[in-house]
């Protein structure tokens, strides 16, 4: 008689070890109860915000500004500050209402957007593609990235002289600032996002044996995505900035225009409603994108705080 026969084993202990070396198959219960709190926080990382929850950031947002403006309008009336060179916030809203009911404010800030949207248009495509190439091909890199990191270190703004100088002060030099404002942000990144896509994803290509445009459209686009939508969020921002330097070098119409004329008028209120107006489209433009960023980027899984 052997001496293991003769040792009575518990019969808990040898559930507790069959349990410990099963495998998750041979544990339905477990596995599903996992697969079911695995699908419950990819539920939860996809779901929008609600409503209330936009509410509240948005009221966080605000209590800065909301601050600062009933500060300024209560030193303005107490006379702590100069009318003629910090009007109160009361002055500039009725100096913006009086542009809104005239049809002079909706006017300029058509022709401000249509020059920016045409810039970004053609500076950030040719950007997209330049950084694409770039990005793809090594010898486009050796061949190309180093002149235009040279052009990018050149401050946009300080050519714009030599561009008024070449185009003179119509719409072609003002569109053309636009577009050595706009090119460069959306290089980098495109550039950026193209290389820091993982390579084990074209190893993956390799094994399903991917055409070139396969390989482009499923993986390189998803992989670079992120990057390249922050060069459209920089790229627009710059270009809104570039726009302003357009238009108070030489313009008839425009944000830019009606600050430059508001000037020479000394008319404070309204180069403030013009400031404001900057600030609230560019702000705007930039919130924008970031909504397509969270409908196309869904699927990364971010820290929201």
């Amino acid at each position: 008689m052997s001496l293991q026969s003769e040792i009575p084993i518990p019969q808990t202990t040898v559930k507790q070890d069959r349990d410990i070396h099963s495998s998750p198959h041979s544990n339905p219960t477990a596995g599903e109860a996992a697969v079911k709190v695995t699908a419950d926080i990819v539920q939860t990382n996809r779901q929008p915000r609600s409503s209330k929850r936009w509410w509240a950031d948005l009221l966080w947002a605000s209590i800065i500004p909301v601050v600062v403006v009933v500060l300024w309008q209560w030193a303005g009336v107490a006379g702590w500050i100069s009318p003629e060179f910090m009007p109160t916030p009361w002055v500039i809203l009725k100096s913006l209402i009086h542009l809104i009911a005239s049809g002079d404010l909706a006017y300029q800030i058509g022709v401000s957007i249509q020059r920016t949207l045409v810039g970004f248009a053609i500076g950030g495509l040719l950007g997209l593609v330049f950084g694409c190439f770039t990005g793809m091909f090594r010898k486009a890199e050796y061949l190309l990235d180093p002149s235009i990191q040279v052009l990018r270190l050149v401050p946009h703004l300080a050519i714009a002289p030599l561009i008024i100088l070449w185009f003179g002060f119509g719409e072609t030099s003002k569109i053309a600032i636009i577009i050595s404002g706009s090119f460069f942000p959306m290089y980098i990144n495109t550039y950026t996002g193209i290389r820091q896509v993982d390579g084990k994803w074209f190893e993956v290509g390799r094994v399903l044996e991917f055409k070139p445009y396969q390989r482009f459209t499923r993986l390189i686009v998803p992989g670079a995505l992120p990057s390249i939508l922050l060069g459209v969020r920089l790229s627009l921002a710059v270009s809104w900035i570039s726009l302003v330097v357009a238009e108070l070098v030489g313009s008839t119409a425009g944000i830019g225009f009606m600050i430059n004329e508001a000037k020479q008028n000394s008319d404070t209120p309204v180069i403030f409603v013009g400031i404001l107006i900057f600030a609230v489209v560019g702000k705007l433009i930039d919130s924008l994108v970031r909504v397509l960023e969270r409908r196309w980027l869904h699927w990364r899984d971010s820290y929201r705080g």
